[in-house]
């Protein structure tokens, strides 16, 4: 992990950011754990009504379009067809365009590394996260790659963590959010996406990085092939209440019925419904557009 001595830690107690999941004896638990079934069963249907044939060609298309849809997240439009452009390494005269353009590329080839298995399991972890970061930045300027963030930043409302308290904040991440099973993997997907922004461990980055991390997640619990993305819902349908829900998960619990911790579980519940909620819209979406039961009759016409 980068050393960040010179940064100040002002001593923040890591319970700050419990609870990091929601407990089997939570009030929320039973209606997620349902979601999370639903979604289990729907990407399994999806993969298995595909030739093999066809994964890796349908997971590249895939790649370009979670680029899009993350670059719109962060308020960067690149024209599909300076996407495909940049794969090709031909970039545009104009700065402004060349720049998204270094941005597009750099994102699929960090999901296209991310699907070939190059995390391993890692995707949780201070050294993957970490890693993410630095494969995405090297082509990007102003941003050190992989280095965790030196000074204090305020998002919107949320004032994160001192700098220096950065890595004791994430090796709490990765002893929770690490050897999960398959099932609560799933479960715990949106509170560790949430957790990864509220640390805020890098000076840029942090939204798409979280992103990542929660695309690896699923594509190692879900073996989802890579053939759906939770990014285009977050983007094309739902990117008010996705950065509404973020905010709300940063919210200090309410009262005794809002669990344990010291941010709200309630709040945090909400936005795992929700996140799960885009997943499934997600694979229907995918599984509508390649009508995989018509597919042998539409490839023989």
């Amino acid at each position: 992990m980068p050393v960040i001595s010179r940064a100040e830690d002002r001593g923040e107690s890591i319970a700050e950011m419990e609870p990091l999941l929601i407990g089997e004896t939570s009030r929320f638990r039973g209606p997620l754990t349902d979601l999370a079934v639903e979604l289990v069963q729907k990407s399994a249907r999806f993969r298995g009504s595909l030739p093999e044939s066809l994964l890796t060609s349908l997971a590249d298309f895939v790649r370009a379009m979670n680029c899009y849809y993350s670059n719109l997240i962060e308020g960067h439009y690149t024209h599909p067809i300076d996407i495909e452009r940049a794969k090709k390494s031909d970039y545009s005269k104009d700065v402004g365009k060349r720049n998204l353009q270094f941005e597009a590329k750099a994102h699929i080839e960090v999901q296209k590394w991310i699907d070939e298995g190059g995390l391993n399991g890692r995707a949780t972890t201070a050294e993957g996260i970490c890693e993410i970061h630095r494969r995405f930045c090297e082509l990007r300027v102003r941003v050190v790659p992989g280095e965790l963030r030196m000074r204090d930043v305020k998002v919107g409302r949320h004032v994160p963590i001192s700098p220096g308290a950065v890595p004791r904040f994430l090796k709490r991440f990765s002893e929770v959010y690490e050897r999960l099973g398959k099932m609560d993997s799933i479960l715990a997907a949106a509170p560790a996406h949430h957790r990864l922004t509220w640390i805020h461990p890098f000076w840029d980055g942090n939204g798409r990085i979280a992103r990542f991390v929660s695309h690896a997640t699923f594509l190692e619990a879900l073996d989802t092939g890579a053939i759906w993305s939770v990014a285009r819902g977050l983007a094309r349908i739902e990117v008010g209440n996705y950065k509404e829900h973020l905010a709300a998960s940063d919210v200090p619990r309410r009262n005794d019925l809002d669990g344990r911790g010291n941010l709200s579980e309630e709040a945090l519940a909400a936005f795992t419904e929700f996140f799960l909620k885009v997943c499934i819209d997600q694979v229907n979406f995918m599984e509508k557009l390649m009508q995989p039961q018509e597919l042998r009759g539409r490839i023989l016409r």
